[in-house]
């Protein structure tokens, strides 16, 4: 058991366990030329558990909690409540260094299966203690926040022993999985059967099925295979009105899907206890190649013109001039040496850089893309640069935080439109992040390409404000989320947790409100689930 707690007790996204990715002295002096002052004299950089006020959690409802899932399940030590307190945005990261106060759980609860967790909402309804959801604790939207709402009391009910492939059907290619289940124990479980899932966040490494499932997570290769909704067939939920399932079919007009309201629910309306999945065969080939296409807008109509033509590589991933350009730089070497010199003695002057990556049948798919590409005028450089990509494509979170022991302010945001907003978005938030931050670099990149638009997801580096570092991000945020509102969505894939919300009515109306109201209020009557998401 001590194992299974102890994991979760980490300061960074990928756990400093996993080592941080080092910038060499040329690079850090190059981002210092471009943002202002790093170095490695910015300020702490190790996990500082504050002096946490006692759990308010009754004595009445931890006994009873415990009848539940056994007094060694029932956590209220500071370091463990402390684990779970938030999730792992750059807000989150900033005060997990400096011991920033931020809402804690009263307790920490670890149930062993569905029943259990259905039990233990039912003890937190009769003692009125909320319940926070904890997967694997990577939200970057808040939505892990131990908030308690009109609540006296909160637990953070943490899912990590629901970890079982709990069923397998090969004929129809469904696996039940349930919601503890971390990205490479699915994989691993569904591999010793000739399966895999496909579904491949930059979260994958932390992240759980359920996490996946209830923020409607897009995999890297969400061209192939999929959105995680894409892949739902069915769902187990425990609510405070009774446990619930959805799914009996692979389709069905037997009123709205119901599954879809579920999925994307953000642990509002129950905690999702098992997932039904559609999942594939092991790919027998993967292959992944780089592409580097001179300008924003050309590479964009590239990839639309891809997607249009369904021709979509599994994975198509275009970065803009700033995006490569900070690529080469924090990674340069006699590689990136050698592809600048083709690049300049092919006359392209803003380099983007395009990966596709195909899985499965490969050899024909491949051939179509990369005709679509070569009619483009993109560059091919080869599958070295492709595998470099998909071998360091998890190396990004190691590297915040090495930025943010230099000091620097890094976190990410991203958005979705149609294709006819696209540069109107990107333009308007780039715009509005440097009018917010002054000195900055404002990187963008396409993730997931659709027939009728795209993601967009931004990367955000600037020296941070030491004297009001949550501040600066705040109001850099604030003015994103402000541009994207009425030209995209206000998330693709991270969800809407607690700092999205305040954009949702804009983008689903006050009815769209309304029925999410209703719907918790059917299943959740006394609003114990998650407190404060995604509906407030």
């Amino acid at each position: 058991m001590s194992e299974l707690i102890d994991h979760r007790v980490r300061d960074s996204w990928a756990g400093r366990e996993a080592g941080a990715a080092a910038l060499p002295d040329r690079a850090v002096r190059w981002l210092g030329q471009r943002i202002g002052r790093v170095g490695a004299d910015r300020g702490p950089s190790g996990q500082t558990v504050p002096n946490l006020t006692g759990s308010t959690l009754a004595e009445p409802a931890r006994a009873a909690l415990e009848a539940v899932v056994g007094p060694e399940n029932v956590l209220v030590d500071d370091s463990q409540r402390w684990a779970r307190a938030s999730g792992l945005s750059y807000l989150d990261l900033l005060g997990r260094r400096t011991g920033r106060p931020v809402p804690v759980p009263d307790a920490v609860v670890l149930p062993a299966g569905p029943d259990q967790v259905q039990s233990v909402l039912e003890t937190c309804v009769r003692h009125d203690v909320g319940v926070v959801p904890f997967g694997g604790g990577t939200s970057v939207v808040g939505g892990v926040s131990a908030l308690r709402g009109d609540k006296t009391s909160v637990i953070a009910l943490d899912l990590a022993r629901l970890d079982a492939l709990v069923s397998l059907d090969p004929v129809s290619h469904l696996a039940v999985l349930q919601a503890g289940v971390r990205g490479p124990e699915a994989e691993r479980l569904l591999g010793e059967h000739g399966f895999t899932l496909g579904h491949v966040p930059q979260s994958f490494e932390r992240a759980t099925i359920g996490g996946f499932a209830a923020t409607r997570s897009a995999g890297q290769a969400s061209s192939g295979y999929g959105r995680f909704e894409d892949m739902v067939a069915g769902v187990r939920l425990a609510t405070p009105r009774g446990e619930w399932k959805l799914g009996v079919a692979p389709a069905s007009a037997a009123g709205p899907d119901l599954r879809q309201l579920v999925v994307g629910s953000e642990g509002t309306l129950g905690v999702i206890t098992e997932v039904t999945l559609r999942v594939r065969p092991v790919p027998s080939e993967r292959r992944y190649e780089g592409y580097v296409i001179d300008g924003w807008a050309a590479g964009a109509a590239a990839v639309r013109r891809l997607a249009q033509e369904h021709v979509l590589a599994d994975v198509t991933r275009l970065s803009d001039v700033d995006e490569t350009t900070v690529s080469f730089a924090l990674n340069a070497g006699w590689k990136t040496a050698l592809l600048r010199g083709l690049l300049a003695a092919r006359g392209i002057r803003q380099p983007c850089l395009l990966i596709v990556g195909w899985e499965g049948d490969v050899r024909a798919r491949r051939r179509r893309t990369a005709a679509a590409l070569r009619r483009a005028g993109a560059l091919r450089i080869g599958r070295a640069l492709g595998e470099s990509w998909r071998h360091g494509r998890f190396t990004g979170p190691r590297q915040r935080d090495t930025l943010m022991d230099l000091g620097v302010c890094v976190e990410t945001l991203e958005t979705a439109a149609y294709w006819s907003n696209l540069d109107e978005l990107r333009d308007a938030v780039r715009a509005a992040l440097t009018a917010a931050l002054g000195r900055a670099i404002v990187m963008c990149h396409v993730s997931h390409a659709y027939e009728t638009g795209a993601s967009l997801y931004f990367t955000v580096l600037t020296s941070r404000d030491d004297a009001d570092p949550v501040g600066q991000w705040v109001r850099a945020k604030r003015a994103a989320s402000e541009a994207i509102t009425g030209l995209g969505t206000i998330s693709h894939h991270h969800a809407v947790g607690v700092d999205h919300a305040p954009y949702l009515a804009a983008e689903i109306g006050a009815p769209g409100v309304d029925v999410l109201r209703a719907a918790k209020r059917a299943v959740d009557p006394t609003g114990i689930l998650n407190p404060g998401k995604l509906i407030g």
